[in-house]
């Protein structure tokens, strides 16, 4: 809120400079704000990815909890008036691997009901596959 009432007085004097800097200031906020989003469904997302791999099986909440998280990363990416998406192919691919440790962690509290630690997980899971697997549930014909 503060950047806006700067960001006002710098346009009523006049000072177009020093409101680019703040629009750009708010820019980047608001781009924060949207990677951040989205990286709480790619945790919950590769979580759920995570344990159908270790556990070679799946549940229909896992299934619903995979298509909500993939609905609210498409619908948060997307661009409403101008069009296109926030995040580039590289910068989500970026983001899910960020989000992938935070998601072998809770997995490793989950799968086979805690029995491993998150270094035992992540040795039995093929974290490539699962990101490439996010990947092409949010971005249809970009990955498999």
């Amino acid at each position: 809120m503060e950047e806006l009432l700067t960001l006002k007085d710098l346009l009523v004097k006049g000072d177009v400079q020093g409101a680019l800097i703040i629009v750009e200031e708010l820019t980047e906020m608001s781009r924060n704000d949207i990677i951040r989003t989205i990286r709480s469904y790619a945790v919950i997302l590769l979580l759920h990815l995570i344990k159908q791999q270790a556990e070679n099986r799946t549940a229909r909440s896992w299934e619903v909890s995979i298509r909500n998280s993939v609905r609210e990363i498409q619908r948060e990416n997307k661009r409403r008036k101008v069009g296109g998406y926030y995040l580039t192919l590289e910068e989500l691919l970026e983001t899910l691997a960020e989000a992938y440790l935070n998601a072998v962690d809770e997995a490793s509290l989950e799968v086979e009901e805690g029995r491993y630690e998150a270094q035992e997980l992540e040795k039995l899971v093929n974290q490539q596959k699962i990101i490439n697997r996010a990947l092409g549930l949010i971005l249809p014909g970009e990955s498999s």
